[in-house]
């Protein structure tokens, strides 16, 4: 082990609370960088539905202080996206320590692939799931119904499916390290694929607005993305004890 890992509990303290003021500071910078834009960034997360709106048609607001806060809202959530990496480089940089070093070399590429996947899952969901999903309510609304969609539940709305998919894409990682863990292996979860696949659709109809498209289009994705972790698993495999108490006692004997 490192020479942090025998620091009091206080000196952990205090370096939970260095790396915690770091990422929110690095959040309100981001956030003080973005709010001159806010508007600007609220038109491109509404440019799904915008498109889609009979002409028109627009988005209303309801309540007089929406159409200042829900912009600063959206700038904030956005602000904090941006940040993940650097939050994420502020928590390895505080479990690194405590880490040996086949540890090490498992768990960044985790986070750096985590990062990543909850990016592709909101991209997703703003490229494809979005068009779709809105296409379908508006052009199955009833003739002398007007479409115009409050802009603070519209923002509820796609955050919520951000979120989703954001976490959904997340499926490799959860996978690898249930595995890693020995919690279960890739080759019982095989096994189990038509009770999983039976589940994420299940999940999937619960968590999406009530229309197939985008039940389909979060199921598909996660039923492939449990294969890519299944295969993946198999590098995260328990050590088995004999060759883990060996590999500890040669470290304990470096120190």
């Amino acid at each position: 082990m490192t020479d942090d890992a025998t620091q009091p509990l206080i000196g952990h303290l205090v370096e939970l609370r260095t790396r915690l003021l770091r990422s929110i500071i690095c959040i309100l910078l981001v956030l003080a960088c973005l709010l001159y834009f806010s508007n600007d960034i609220y038109h491109i997360v509404a440019n799904p539905l915008i498109s889609q709106l009979p002409q028109g048609s627009s988005m209303i607001a309801t309540d007089i202080a929406a159409p200042f806060f829900t912009p600063i809202k959206l700038t904030a959530v956005v602000a904090i996206f941006i940040s993940i990496p650097y939050v994420l480089y502020q928590i390895w940089g505080f479990i690194a320590p405590a880490l040996y070093q086949h540890e090490r070399r498992l768990v960044m590429p985790l986070i750096v692939s985590s990062t990543i996947l909850f990016y592709m899952g909101i991209a997703f969901a703003y490229f494809v799931v979005f068009p779709l999903a809105f296409y379908f309510f508006i052009h199955t609304a009833p003739i002398d119904v007007a479409i115009n969609t409050d802009i603070t539940k519209y923002l509820d709305f796609v955050m919520t499916l951000f979120v989703v998919f954001g976490f959904a894409f997340e499926v490799p990682v959860a996978i690898i390290l249930i595995c890693w863990t020995g919690i279960t292996t890739p080759k019982s979860l095989r096994k189990k694929r038509p009770y999983i696949i039976v589940g994420v659709f299940a999940i999937a109809m619960f968590v999406t607005p009530p229309d197939v498209f985008s039940q389909i289009l979060l199921a598909v994705p996660i039923c492939l993305l449990f294969e890519i972790g299944t295969f993946f698993a198999r590098f995260y495999q328990p050590r088995k004890k004999d060759n883990e108490d060996e590999y500890y006692h040669d470290s304990n004997n470096e120190q």
